[in-house]
This record gives structure tokens, C-alpha cells and sequence, in this order.
């Protein structure tokens, strides 16, 4: 007589009740064991307290994107854990795919359940190696990523309806950036982080000066900065589950006062080459 196999534990994770109670239903009935979680913080109490064999986790748990957060706790809490992601938003599909080497699968909402549950079988019942996430802290992160989110700018500035209309090369347009990206990284490592700063500004004030004389207004300016924040962002979004976690957020901080900073200096510099 053959031994009755354990259930397979899964770890549910999304904010919408209907979902959960629905779908965690049907992965029961499916022979599943199931935990729930509507947060965050209770998927990671889970996570810290439970072992589980899978994890489904909805993209947007009250925030954009935490469900990465999720996925990167399990990936190094449990990491033969396998991990699946639910999105509502199909637009999210393209960074989706380019995580997808750390995301075992992922669904579009309305879930095709019967889908999931033969992935989740197939996934099981043949598992594979862990893989390794290598981690990242944010000044690394950004040295080794400088030359994408160089591109990823000119592309965005290229796109954009006012500073697309002014005629540059790609050099002219994006010579400040690996600046102040290297300076951002020496501030970030915290070694000679105020001199760091001094550098920043002063490509800032540089930055101001060059634009006005390529005919560029002030909202211009801002717009300009504005641009190479909103790509760090992006940057960082997709890649969430390669970068260190606990200082994420104090970084990311420095990051934006860094940019702001650099802006009031290029508003300033521009003022004063506007007055000479």
C-alpha cells in the first residue's frame, strides 16, 4: 500500500480577500496545503516562521513592485522554494521577463487556475538546482549598471517632447551622467562622501552652465535631472530582486537628495550664464 504523500505547502500571498479566499480554495482542493498572507510584513513573518514549497505572490501588495520583495526574501530564507508572480497588468509583462531568471513563472490576473496548478505539479515534481542571487548594494549597483542607465536616459531624453526637439549628439546629451553616477557611488560607499558631494555639485553648476548655452530653458533643465531620477527608479525595479534590501530605501534617499541637489546647482549656474 503506498504512503500517502505530505501536501505540498504554498505560501499565497495578495491583498485583494476575494482572491485569496478564492484562489487559496481551489489550491486546497487541488491537494495543496495553504498559507495565506494579505501584507508584507505577514508574508515575511510567514517566511521567517514556515517552510513552504511554493510561493505565489501578487506584484502589488498596497505598493507597486512588492512583490518582489517577497519573492527576494523567500529566494534567500528558502531557496528551493519555488516562486510564481500574479500581476494584474499585462503592460508588466516586458520587466517581468527580464526577471523571469529569478521568478520560477508568473500569471496575468484572471489567474488560469488550471495553468497554475500544472505549473506549480511540473514545478514540484521536478525540481531543480537553487539558483544563486548574487546581492547587490546600491553603490554597486549603480557602477555596474552605469552604461544602462546612461542608454536608458538618452533614450527617455530622445522621447521626450521638449528635450527631443533640441538638436545634440548623444555625447552632448548625456556627458554629465557617468559623473555623476561614479561621484553618486563614492557618496553612497561612504568614503570620501563629503568630497563626493562637492563633486556632485560641481557638475551640477557644470551641467547648468553647458545647457544654457545649448539653448535649454530652466524647466528644461529639470526635466533633464528629472529623467535620470525616474531611470534609477526603473533601474532599480527591475533588478529589485539582485539588490540589498536592508538599506534600499536610505539609499534610494541619498540618491534623490543627491539629484536634487545637483539640480538647484545647474538652476543656478544657468541663472548666472543667463545674467553674463
Amino acid at each position: 500500500m503506498d504512503k500517502l504523500k505530505t501536501p505540498r505547502r504554498i505560501l499565497f500571498v495578495d491583498d485583494e480577500p476575494g482572491i485569496r479566499v478564492t484562489l487559496g480554495a481551489i489550491l486546497q482542493a487541488s491537494g495543496f496545503e495553504v498559507t495565506t498572507a494579505a501584507t508584507v510584513a505577514e508574508a515575511l513573518r510567514e517566511i521567517n516562521s514556515q517552510t513552504f514549497d511554493a510561493l505565489i505572490s501578487d506584484l502589488n501588495i498596497g505598493e507597486p513592485g512588492d512583490g518582489f520583495t517577497v519573492v527576494s526574501a523567500m529566494r534567500r530564507t528558502q531557496p528551493k522554494c519555488i516562486t510564481f508572480i500574479l500581476t494584474g497588468y499585462p503592460a508588466f509583462e516586458t520587466a517581468l521577463q527580464a526577471i523571469r531568471n529569478q521568478v520560477d513563472d508568473y500569471l496575468v490576473k484572471p489567474a488560469n487556475v488550471q495553468g497554475l496548478v500544472l505549473s506549480l505539479q511540473r514545478k514540484l515534481d521536478n525540481p531543480q538546482e537553487p539558483r544563486t542571487v548574487q546581492i547587490q548594494p546600491m553603490a554597486i549597483f549603480l557602477r555596474d549598471h552605469a552604461a544602462e542607465i546612461q542608454q536608458r536616459v538618452l533614450l527617455a531624453m530622445k522621447s521626450h517632447e521638449r528635450l527631443g526637439a533640441i538638436h545634440l549628439s548623444d555625447q552632448q546629451r548625456t556627458d554629465h551622467i557617468p559623473v555623476f553616477l561614479k561621484e553618486m557611488v563614492r557618496h553612497l560607499d561612504s568614503k570620501d562622501s563629503d568630497e563626493a558631494m562637492d563633486a556632485i555639485l560641481a557638475a551640477g553648476a557644470k551641467h547648468g552652465a553647458i545647457r544654457r548655452t545649448q539653448g535649454y530653458s530652466q524647466d528644461m533643465v529639470a526635466d533633464d535631472v528629472h529623467l535620470i531620477d525616474s531611470t534609477i527608479y526603473d533601474a532599480v525595479q527591475d533588478n529589485l530582486l539582485h539588490l540589498e534590501l536592508s538599506n534600499l530605501v536610505p539609499d534610494l534617499r541619498q540618491v534623490n537628495a543627491a539629484l536634487t541637489n545637483y539640480l538647484l546647482e545647474s538652476l543656478k549656474a544657468f541663472q548666472l550664464e543667463k545674467a553674463a
